[in-house]
């Protein structure tokens, strides 16, 4: 075997590690999901490990405090589950620590909310998996409550294959590709087997609800070039401003008023990251009229002022 597909072979078992201290420079590398955040926090100590198999990526990941929104690709299944165990995460709506496992499907969306520092992982399998008897999730992803045994056994699988997976020579990669796959797929079907009857399942998996709050999302995700208030909102929602704000606690725990006032600071931090004209000009373009007030918020959030960060970005 020549060196360049030594190199290859090789290459399909190596981890990839991602680490970020700067929060502007955060990206995530998982293939076949799209995320979109909003920092909970002035910084942070992020990390990515991702292994790349033959139709199946498994992607661990140490969070930071955020809010985020996920989109799996089409032709995809995953399944995700907490490394860890602390201060609950929300996800769809419904606040959850040990003992969860969910599931998305091509297409499917999820919502969380993370408050602290987390590690979790994610399982994702191209094409999608078929005739499993897994559950099958809808438009939104699905969450389950497991033993603890199961999930302590794929917590301790997805450290087993991260931390061997270097060992495996050229010529042992593409065996061990295949068997690891099967060991996951034999994980998580214990995992599904295990699963029991839970109200916080039912309220999580409501699909009604998470309806209303994707109608939310997908307007904001429309107008990132301006602010977008409340009254307007819900008009183009078509829902009242009480509905959106009871939507918005479920799935942000936080109100309608401060969400969208957080993600305006959050909007005006990329703004002035890219280089805009003055600070001043790009507060009152996202409806920040009350300049002092808005520079408190602002260092509050980020750890610095926005003076600060719009001669960050003329610097770079």
């Amino acid at each position: 075997m020549s060196l360049d597909r030594k190199i290859a072979a090789l290459a399909v078992l190596a981890p990839k590690v991602f680490r970020f201290t700067d929060l502007d420079q955060y990206r995530t590398a998982v293939r076949n999901l799209k995320v979109e955040f909003t920092p909970l926090a002035r910084k942070i100590s992020a990390e990515q490990i991702i292994l790349n198999l033959p139709g199946c990526d498994i992607n661990f990941a140490k969070s930071f405090p955020r809010i985020a929104d996920g989109q799996l690709a089409d032709n995809c299944t995953a399944v995700g589950f907490s490394m860890d165990d602390g201060f609950p995460i929300r996800f769809n709506g419904v606040e959850r620590d040990q003992s969860a496992i969910a599931i998305g499907g091509s297409g499917a969306a999820y919502a969380t909310v993370e408050r602290t520092e987390r590690q979790y992982a994610s399982i994702i399998f191209t094409p999608a998996i078929q005739d499993r008897g897994w559950p099958q999730a809808g438009p939104n992803w699905k969450a389950f409550e497991t033993s603890t045994a199961a999930q302590h056994w794929l917590r301790e699988l997805v450290r087993q294959i991260l931390s061997t997976s270097v060992t495996f020579d050229a010529w042992e990669a593409g065996d061990a590709s295949s068997a690891i796959r099967e060991s996951l797929l034999a994980g998580i079907d214990a995992a599904f087997a295990h699963v029991v009857d839970a109200r916080w399942a039912f309220h999580a998996n409501y699909l009604g609800h998470f309806r209303s709050f994707r109608d939310i999302q997908e307007v904001l995700s429309g107008n990132i070039g301006r602010p977008i208030y409340s009254e307007e909102l819900a008009r183009e929602v078509g829902a009242s401003v009480r509905t959106m704000n009871e939507a918005v606690k479920r799935y942000r725990g936080m109100s309608l008023h401060r969400y969208l006032r957080l993600r305006r600071l959050w909007l005006v931090r990329q703004r002035l990251l890219a280089g805009t004209d003055s600070v001043k000009g790009c507060a009152l373009a996202f409806g920040f009229w009350h300049l002092g007030d808005f520079a408190r918020s602002y260092r509050l959030q980020f750890g610095e002022r926005p003076s600060d960060t719009l001669v960050k970005s003329r610097l770079q």
